[in-house]
C-alpha cells in the first residue's frame, strides 16, 4: 500500500498545482478541463457526495440468473468439460448436460428467452436499497457474458430487445434517483475477450452470427482453458466496441459512479485514458461530481478510486478507496444453495471500512424472475435498522487519528477469506465529525459491566488528560457514567442493549 499512497500523493500534488493554474475559466471558454493524459486526469477531485455516502448496494442479475447454479461464471463454466485438465467449472458442465442437454445443442444464448423478469419492480428494489441505508445503488450493466442490461444500439444482445424486453438500466436509474440515491453502473465486459471457447467448432460460441454475445469467433480463449497464461490483447475492433458501450451508457444514463471490474489493462492504455477524460469532461457539462473506480494496476493511482474486491485495507490510509463484496460467500448472483453472510457481519465490515477511509459497496442477488430472496431482504432491513440508530457514526464522518483497536486485524489485498474476521467486543473502530469522536464497539461485551477503550488513555497524545467533555450511546436514553485514566476510557454499560450488532459511543472532545 505504501507505493500506492506515494504515487497517489504525487499525482494529487501535481493535480492541485495544475488546477490552481487553470482554475474554472475553461468552462466559459468552452475548453475541456481534462486532457487525455494521466497527469491531467490526476486533477479530478474526489466527489464530496461519495466521501459522505459510505454505503451503496448493487446487483448481479442477468442470463446467468436463469440456471442459478454455482455462481455468475456459469456462462463460462458450462462449456468446460470435466475431461479438460487443470480447470474448474466442470460441475456446471455436468449440471448443464443433465438439465439442459449437451452444450453443442443448448448454448448460453438459449437461456435468453427464459429470462422473463416478470416480477421485476425497479421502484420496489430502489426503495428497499434506500431503507437499507444505501446512498448509492446500481447494476452490473454488462457482465463478462456479453449481455447488456441497457437498450444498446451497439450490442443487439441486450435486455431491451431480448428476454424481459425492458431497459433495466434506465428503469433503475430513474428509480434510484427518485429515492434520492446516486446511480452506479458496473462494467465487466472487457473480460469477454477470452471468456468463451470461440475456437471450438462443436459449440455455438464459434458461430459468427453470435459474435456480438460471445466475442470474435476463432480467437484463442486461454482465459477459459488456461487462465494463468498470457495471451494477446484484444484487437482494435473489439476495443472499439468495448469503449463505445461505455460511452453509450455515459451518454444515455449519466451514471454518478462507474465501476470497472478487473483486467482493464488488456485495453490499450491510451484508450483507457481517453475514456476517463471523456467521462470526467461529460460530468463537467452535467454539472455534477462523478466517481470512477478500478482494480489495482488497471489505471494510474490518483486518477480514479481504488477498489478492493472482497477485501479491504488493513490500516487507515490517506486516500479514498472502496470495497465491493457480495452478500453471498461464494456467488455474486442468485443460486439454488446460497450461503449468505449475516447482517451482523455486514455491519462490522461497513464499520471497519469506514474507519479506514473507505466506502462499502454491497452486491445482492435477485432471482431471474425479479424477486429479491427473502433472506437477502431480511439482511438489508436489519442493516437499515442499524443505520437508523447509528448512522450518525457513519454518514458524513471522517477517519480519526487511528482507525481502531482490538485483536482482530484484516490482511490487506483482494479476496479476503471466510475464516477471518469474527469481531469481538474488544474490537473498536473510530470515526469522527468535528469535535465528535465515535467509538464503535463491534460486539456487546459479555460478563463485564464496562467497555474499556485503551486508545483513549490519559497518557496518550491522542486525547490529552481531561480532554473528554461528555459521551453517550447512540440509541440509548440512559445517562452513562465513565472515567478517564491511564488505562483508557472506561464506560459503564447501560442495563439494556440499544439494538443489535455494533454499538456506537458518541464522545464529545474538548
Amino acid at each position: 500500500m505504501k507505493n500506492i499512497m506515494t504515487r497517489r500523493s504525487l499525482l494529487k500534488s501535481a493535480g492541485v498545482a495544475a488546477a490552481g493554474a487553470f482554475g474554472a475559466p475553461h468552462i466559459l471558454k468552452g475548453e475541456l478541463r481534462y486532457q487525455p493524459s494521466w497527469h491531467s486526469l490526476a486533477n479530478h477531485p474526489e466527489a464530496a457526495w461519495f466521501n459522505d455516502a459510505k454505503f451503496g448496494i448493487y446487483f448481479h442479475w442477468g442470463i446467468y440468473s436463469v440456471p442459478a447454479f454455482e455462481n455468475e461464471w456459469y456462462s463460462r463454466n458450462m462449456y468446460i468439460a470435466e475431461t479438460i485438465p487443470h480447470n474448474e467449472g466442470h460441475l456446471a458442465n455436468q449440471y448443464h448436460q443433465l438439465v439442459y442437454g449437451p452444450v453443442s445443442k443448448f448454448g448460453y444464448k438459449d437461456f435468453i428467452p427464459m429470462f422473463h423478469a416478470e416480477k421485476f419492480d425497479p421502484q420496489e428494489w430502489a426503495e428497499l436499497f434506500r431503507k437499507a441505508g444505501a446512498k448509492f445503488g446500481g447494476l452490473v450493466a454488462e457482465h463478462c457474458d456479453g449481455f447488456s442490461l441497457w437498450d444498446s444500439k451497439v450490442n443487439k444482445w441486450n435486455v431491451a430487445q431480448m428476454g424481459p424486453r425492458r431497459d433495466v438500466a434506465r428503469e433503475m436509474a430513474r428509480a434510484f434517483r427518485n429515492e434520492g440515491m446516486k446511480f452506479v453502473t458496473i462494467f465487466c465486459h472487457q473480460i469477454l475477450w477470452g471468456w468463451y471457447p470461440t475456437e471450438d467448432p462443436t459449440v455455438d460460441c464459434s458461430n459468427p452470427a453470435y459474435a456480438g454475445l460471445y466475442g470474435p469467433p476463432a480467437h484463442p480463449s486461454p482465459f477459459v482453458f488456461s487462465p494463468s497464461k498470457l495471451f494477446p490483447p484484444p484487437p482494435k475492433n473489439f476495443q472499439e466496441v468495448w469503449e463505445t458501450k461505455v460511452k453509450e451508457v455515459i451518454g444515455n444514463y449519466q451514471p454518478d459512479l462507474i465501476f470497472f471490474d478487473g483486467r482493464l489493462n488488456i485495453i490499450d492504455e491510451q484508450r483507457r485514458i481517453d475514456l476517463l477524460a471523456h467521462y470526467y469532461n461529460q460530468s463537467e457539462k452535467w454539472g455534477k461530481e462523478v466517481v470512477l473506480t478500478y482494480k489495482d494496476k488497471d489505471l494510474e493511482a490518483g486518477t480514479a478510486t481504488l477498489d478492493l474486491e472482497r477485501s479491504r485495507m488493513s490500516n487507515l490510509v490517506s486516500f479514498k478507496w472502496m470495497t465491493d463484496t457480495s452478500i453471498d460467500w461464494k456467488s455474486w448472483c442468485n443460486v439454488r444453495n446460497p450461503d449468505y453472510k449475516s447482517a451482523d457481519r455486514l455491519v462490522d465490515e461497513l464499520v471497519d471500512i469506514v474507519s479506514k477511509n473507505g466506502n462499502f459497496l454491497l452486491n445482492i442477488t435477485p432471482a431471474a424472475d425479479g424477486v429479491i430472496p427473502e433472506p437477502v431482504v431480511q439482511r438489508l432491513r436489519a442493516i437499515g435498522a442499524w443505520l437508523d440508530v447509528n448512522g450518525k457514526a457513519i454518514y458524513s464522518t471522517r477517519p480519526w487519528k487511528v482507525f481502531g483497536e482490538g485483536p482482530t486485524q484484516m490482511t490487506g489485498g483482494a479476496f479476503g477469506k471466510k475464516e477471518t474476521l469474527e469481531y469481538t467486543a474488544q474490537d473498536i473502530r473510530f470515526t469522527s465529525q468535528g469535535k465528535t469522536l465515535y467509538a464503535i464497539v463491534l460486539d456487546w461485551p459479555q460478563n463485564t459491566p464496562e467497555v474499556v477503550i485503551k486508545s483513549l488513555n490519559t497518557n496518550d497524545a491522542l486525547v490529552a488528560k481531561g480532554g473528554i467533555a461528555n459521551l453517550d450511546l447512540l440509541g440509548s436514553e440512559q445517562k452513562l457514567s465513565w472515567r478517564h485514566d491511564a488505562e483508557g476510557l472506561k464506560i459503564k454499560l447501560p442495563s439494556e442493549k440499544p439494538g443489535d450488532f455494533a454499538y456506537a459511543f458518541r464522545i464529545l472532545l474538548k
